[in-house]
This record gives structure tokens, C-alpha cells and sequence, in this order.
């Protein structure tokens, strides 16, 4: 913080991304004590060094897609799709990558992603599909109250019922496009 004249600080803010909504999900979870979903971790905004897909070098396929986070313990990632040239970027949709191969559109936005994650399940991203689970007797992760809350409150969203709802809309609105798009880069699975 450095006095400007007049004897008034200046606060410099650093934005983790350019996504207000990511922003404000990161605050959260730097804040939290325990995660707020099950197997999600944000980590460095569109960093593609430890992307899954790492081996990809094409600049088509690398600059469609920013990583933003870790979807389930064993390695899947999240991804923002550039489906379009959209300045918004929390509208675009949301694809993950199976650790073990698979890609999928799962949402068809930032705000649907949000309703999954407060779901409170691992995604399981398999070759063919992919899709939440939990069994009812299954705990809430340590921070899931908060973040539901949060949820609520600052995006006026709930919690998602039937994930695989959201799931279908998104495959059936992005599903055969990102088939189309990203099957020159990573073969058919």
C-alpha cells in the first residue's frame, strides 16, 4: 500500500482471473478451512503447465481451452471451452478431462458449474461419459455449508438435484461441437 498525495493509500488488487464469478469462488476457497466440494481444488488460472493434456502442443487446441481447476482426487481436470469468441467467459461451457482419458462438456456455463460443485460429488470422467455420484448416507465435504450458503446468497443459485440433468442439457446443447472440434487434436475415445 503506497500514500498518494493527500495522504490517501492506494490498494493495488491482484485478479486471480478474468472471471468475477472465479474470482469470488477463489476468495471463498482460499478462505475456507476444509474443501468446498468434493475432489475440486482450484489451482493457477489457465495454467496449462500441469494441464492434462499437456501433451498437446497445437496452439488451436491450447488456446480454446483454460484450466481452472482439479475435479475429482485422482487428476481429472476442469476446463473453460472457447467454444466461441465471447468476451464473457463465465457463459462459455465447461468440459472435463478424465485423468484416464475422456472429455466431455459438462455445463454449459460457469453458473451450472457452480450448481454441480455444491452437488457435493467426485465427477467420474470415464472414456464414454461422465457423471456425478453419491450415495445418501455420503458426507458433505468440511466446507460444503458455506459454500452452499454462499451459493445462495451471492449468486441467488442452488445446490444441483439431478447433476445429471445439467449434464445432458450441456452434452445437448455443446456435446456434438466439442466432439467435432476436439476430435482432430485427441482421436476418438
Amino acid at each position: 500500500m503506497a500514500p498518494t498525495p493527500g495522504g490517501r493509500h492506494l490498494y493495488v488488487v491482484r485478479m486471480y482471473s478474468p472471471i468475477p464469478e472465479l474470482n469470488e469462488l477463489k476468495d471463498l476457497y482460499d478462505s475456507a478451512d476444509s474443501f468446498l466440494a468434493a475432489g475440486f481444488e482450484i489451482y493457477g488460472y489457465n495454467d496449462k503447465g500441469s494441464f492434462i493434456a499437456v501433451d498437446q502442443t497445437e496452439p488451436e487446441f491450447l488456446d480454446r481451452l483454460i484450466p481452472i481447476a482439479q475435479a475429482n482426487g485422482s487428476g481429472s481436470e476442469y476446463v473453460i471451452w472457447r467454444v466461441d469468441d465471447r468476451e464473457d467467459l463465465a457463459a462459455l461451457p465447461i468440459a472435463v478431462f478424465g485423468d484416464e482419458g475422456g472429455e466431455h462438456i459438462i455445463a454449459r456455463n460457469f453458473g451450472e458449474l457452480l450448481r454441480l460443485l455444491a452437488y457435493d460429488a467426485e465427477i467420474m470422467a470415464m472414456y464414454d461419459e461422465a457423471y456425478f455420484y453419491r450415495q445418501d448416507d455420503d458426507e458433505h465435504s468440511g466446507s460444503h455449508d458455506i459454500f452452499v450458503k454462499w451459493l445462495r446468497e451471492r449468486h441467488g443459485l442452488e445446490s444441483a438435484d439431478d447433476p445429471g440433468a445439467i449434464v445432458k442439457a450441456a452434452q445437448d446443447e455443446f456435446g456434438d461441437r466439442f466432439r467435432t472440434w476436439i476430435t482432430p487434436f485427441v482421436g476418438t475415445d
